[in-house]
């Protein structure tokens, strides 16, 4: 057995850390809020041989079983402006600020282009490695850097927006640097003047007023969302359980063909988004459950959890609902959250 710094807490209960409330603990738990004491305790970690995992706020993750090694919730919250620019800011925004703390703090302060990510749950920290994204904003839009520290050496890096490779809620943080880095900023780049992004006729409708200020705009996403999604805190969830599927220009006339009424997005690249939380409803898991899990009655993306619910019973209602929206769709739904499954 080995010596444990004060910093760091043994054998953590983490179902409040993870909105799905799921039943895990980690062996070991720390919540530096310095740049020095987050390359400690993973020097720490690295030292005793022990896997290190960074925790944001937990709202988009599965955790399959408990952690055997220590856990990282790194939790500076400043924030830093750089206003020397003529028609934009950038702000550097430590990776412990609430995403949605953080979309209201800058509409307040004049500084726009993240208003439709509104309500979005986690922290800053978290929102690259997905590339959050809403009502026809994402993240990479106006992302300028991130920067944080790579596990095994506790070397500090720093990405410009290309070098992050994003995708729709894919990046490099989810691919080739998956469970290798921890990120501790995030540097935007926002706009002084504010231009509704209006393109989705669900946003675009809840909005009565032809030229919207930032805040009317920031009220209806959140009334959407209020509308739609359950609190977590409430009912746990993760948000949107599925990825909206991406499908060539010939697989969607064959399915608009059968399903004329089927909402799509086209896209740039000549593929088309299709509606999950739709396919979903359609295929009859809008509202159903098995056993302590269910979709949400109110949106059909969103699975939800009941006290007593393990990752075993997430994965087994998410399987059903891929292969039954395979069967009448040929599409395949993929997860979004991040499945923790093994060290």
């Amino acid at each position: 057995m080995f010596d444990v710094p004060a910093a760091i807490q043994c054998q953590m209960d983490l179902q409040s850390q993870n909105t799905l409330a799921l039943p895990v603990t980690s062996a070991y738990f720390a919540e530096p809020d310095t740049l020095e004491s987050l390359i400690d305790v993973i020097s720490w970690a690295n030292l005793q041989g022990l896997p290190i995992m960074p925790l944001g706020g937990g709202s988009n993750v599965v955790f399959c079983h408990d952690w055997p090694g220590l856990v990282i919730k790194y939790g500076e919250r400043s924030l830093v402006v750089d206003d020397s620019l003529a028609d934009s800011v950038l702000i550097k925004v430590a990776a412990g600020f609430e995403w949605h703390a953080l979309v209201l703090h800058c509409v307040a302060s004049g500084w726009f282009g993240i208003e439709n990510l509104a309500l979005i749950p986690g922290s800053v920290g978290a929102a690259p490695i997905q590339n959050i994204g809403a009502y026809g904003v994402e993240l990479c839009d106006v992302l300028a850097s991130v920067s944080g520290v790579y596990i095994e050496t506790g070397e500090v890096f720093l990405l410009e927006n290309a070098q992050c490779e994003f995708a729709y809620r894919d990046s490099i943080f989810k691919q080739a640097l998956a469970g290798k880095v921890l990120i501790t900023h995030v540097t935007l780049k926002l706009s002084k003047q504010f231009t509704a992004q209006l393109h989705y006729p669900a946003l675009a409708a809840a909005i009565v007023n032809p030229q919207p200020s930032a805040n009317e705009v920031v009220q209806a996403v959140i009334s959407i969302r209020q509308s739609k999604l359950p609190d977590p805190l409430v009912i746990p969830n993760v948000g949107s359980f599925f990825k909206n599927p991406l499908v060539n220009n010939y697989h969607l006339s064959s399915l608009l063909e059968r399903y004329p009424a089927m909402p799509y997005y086209p896209q740039a690249n000549g593929q088309a988004k299709l509606a999950a939380g739709w396919l979903i409803e359609q295929a009859g898991w809008k509202g159903k459950s098995l056993g302590l899990v269910a979709m949400h009655a109110q949106q059909a993306l969103v699975l939800t959890s009941q006290p007593g619910a393990t990752a075993a019973d997430v994965l087994r209602l998410a399987a059903c609902v891929q292969a039954d929206v395979a069967a009448l769709f040929d599409v395949r739904l993929q997860i979004e959250p991040q499945v923790i499954e093994h060290v």
